[in-house]
């Protein structure tokens, strides 16, 4: 989803905020710690006022760190395995936190990859209450559940982790009734020898270019959840407006030409052989997929033919 973003804070240490304006100057378009959450809120907000006086915003990884230790969902999963729990409230926490200060200071925040229940509420409240607050989840948070761990193991492991059914019906309905903003796939490699350290030492992170289209068909689409036209909307028209990139997100004259050409109906099982990227770290190898890409053309030229 994202492109010419940039740092909020130097060294993502939480400490010092960049320049907004020069580095807005330069290109970027957006400001985010990326994978790092920032735990000082005078600092966050600092960030979030100085995003929006130049027309941009803060993109936040929601995490509070004095409840987030563990491996994979706080649950029975976890007890099972015998690996520390992430809480879902890590996540909630440092989510309230951010609507509040949008809230109450009139601005735009963005929240990443939310993947629990009271996530999708406390958004969906905001918005009816006018706050700026949009959002975006990734493909594994509608597939899978904890569950999932219990078969493919580190390559279901992630951040935030996936968590119980309750979470993923509310993942799907928050998706259908416009508080979740954008699909993403926080598309993150990592090597064999990485994940094979276990559960509770193996970085977190999958690889999710190469299935975000074919997941949200098998899992969205084609189980009614959602149309074709809601997913054009969620993983290229939203993101596109929502980075204000005014020659994306949609088929039109004078846009950039980045269309992905695929067949809907063709079914298939992924298997490990047939991922493109070097890492192979994703739950989804071994499970039934339907919709294939046969081209991606990046700006009018084809980078990809099946």
């Amino acid at each position: 989803m994202y492109y010419h973003l940039q740092v909020l804070l130097y060294g993502e240490k939480g400490e010092e905020l960049v320049n907004f304006k020069e580095l807005k100057d330069a290109g970027a378009i957006a400001f985010s710690d990326d994978g790092m959450p920032v735990e000082n809120a005078k600092m966050i907000r600092e960030a979030m006022i100085e995003a929006n006086k130049i027309g941009s915003f803060v993109s936040e990884h929601c995490e509070e760190k004095s409840v987030s230790a563990g491996a994979i969902n706080a649950g029975e999963v976890a007890t099972k395995l015998g690996v520390q729990g992430v809480l879902p409230e890590a996540e909630e926490i440092m989510a309230a936190r951010d609507i509040v200060i949008a809230e109450t200071n009139n601005l735009h925040t963005h929240i990443c990859h939310i993947s629990t229940k009271t996530s999708v509420n406390m958004i969906r409240d905001a918005k009816k209450r006018g706050v700026k607050v949009t959002c975006e989840t990734c493909p594994h948070y509608y597939s899978f559940t904890v569950e999932e761990v219990l078969k493919s193991g580190v390559n279901a492991k992630m951040n935030p982790p996936l968590r119980e059914e309750k979470d993923k019906e509310a993942i799907i309905k928050g998706l259908q009734d416009g508080t979740i903003d954008a699909i993403i796939t926080d598309h993150a490699p990592h090597t064999e020898e990485e994940k094979e350290k276990g559960l509770a030492l193996a970085p977190n992170g999958i690889i999710g270019f190469e299935t975000a289209l074919a997941a949200t068909i098998t899992n969205l689409v084609d189980k009614k959840y959602i149309s074709y036209l809601d997913m054009v909307r969620l993983m290229s028209y939203n993101p596109a407006k929502l980075l204000g990139l005014k020659e994306k997100g949609e088929i039109k004259e004078g846009h950039d030409a980045d269309i992905t050409i695929f067949d809907p109906e063709i079914e298939y099982t992924y298997e490990k052989e047939s991922i493109v990227s070097k890492s192979k770290n994703t739950p989804f190898i071994g499970k039934k997929l339907k919709g294939q890409v046969a081209y991606t053309i990046v700006n009018g030229r084809v980078v990809y033919e099946r």
